[in-house]
């Protein structure tokens, strides 16, 4: 048993994960903004201190999965700074507030470290090169964490996730399909759609590992497989029984964004094998098994 931390918890992830640790009886803090606000330095190292605490005596560390975030992919590019606070300074203060405390900490992060000019899935040391501010914010944040716990973080970047909490572009697709007779998706963008269940899991697993010394550094955790966003809506409209041809592909030029969207986000999973970890299920495969829940809203 790994007792947790979990910050942003009541975003699109942090929802899904908070739920599976108290379906296995983990013990476990959630902690919203309204609770703790990581840019708030010193709230963040007392809710870490409390989290050794309360574990002291578990066979393993406890663990810190940070998922406050600002990631608002365009208003990051409107107010840098305030992106920043959040995903570089605020993880800069839960990654000293682990060190302190020992703690381990699991950091969510992002394709968009990468400006997607690739053809080939992104390793995990492959060199990062965000395109965006909100990318640059993220690599910060990567960068304190590695910095100030080299053999106690892991750092999970990720990437199209949808679920059963929030909005994201597959819950926009099933409005969509009730909506309108026709759809114009971009399809010159390739990525990896990726279920928040399938994520969850994921860093739980990775969270044990770590608790028990047996893992560090960067892991990409993606579902596998690839596609593009015209493909994806197209899946999903298939999984509601509705005509796929009512999608209409269009080019990202024919959509315009204040921040660039990279092109090509497929992050590889070389590291799972080395970890006796199969990558993944596939991200179509995925999207069946989360239709029940995710399309229908039950």
């Amino acid at each position: 048993m790994t007792t947790w931390l979990v910050t942003g918890a009541a975003g699109r992830l942090g929802r899904e994960f908070v739920g599976l640790l108290h379906s296995l009886g983990e013990p476990v803090v959630p902690a919203t903004k309204a609770v703790l606000d990581v840019t708030d330095g010193r709230a963040v190292e007392a809710a870490v201190a409390s989290i050794a605490r309360m574990a002291a005596g578990d066979p393993g560390d406890p663990v810190v999965v940070n998922l406050a975030a600002v990631t608002d992919v365009d208003g990051a590019e409107v107010d840098e700074a305030g992106a920043r606070a959040v995903n570089a300074h605020g993880v800069a203060n839960v990654a000293r507030a682990c060190e302190r405390a020992d703690v381990r900490m699991i950091q969510l992060s992002t394709d968009y470290v990468f400006d997607g000019s690739s053809r080939q899935p992104y390793p995990e040391d492959a060199p990062i090169a965000p395109a965006t501010a909100y990318g640059r914010t993220k690599a910060e944040g990567e960068r304190v964490v590695l910095e100030a716990l080299p053999d106690t973080s892991v750092i999970i970047r990720t990437g199209w996730t949808y679920g059963a909490y929030g909005r994201s572009f597959v819950s926009t697709m099933v409005e969509f399909a009730a909506r309108r007779d026709e759809v114009e998706v971009i399809d010159d963008q390739r990525g990896q759609p990726t279920w928040t269940f399938d994520l969850a899991t994921r860093i739980y697993d990775i969270g044990r590992l770590l608790s028990a010394s047996a893992v560090s550094g960067v892991l990409h955790a993606t579902n596998s497989g690839s596609t593009s966003w015209y493909g994806l809506a197209r899946a999903v409209f298939a999984e509601l029984g509705v005509d796929p041809d009512r999608v209409r592909p269009i080019t990202s030029d024919e959509m315009p964004r204040l921040a660039p969207r990279p092109p090509y986000s497929v992050l590889a999973q070389d590291r799972w094998a080395q970890l006796g970890m199969e990558p993944m299920r596939p991200w179509r495969q995925a999207l069946s098994a989360a239709a029940p829940t995710v399309l229908t809203g039950r």
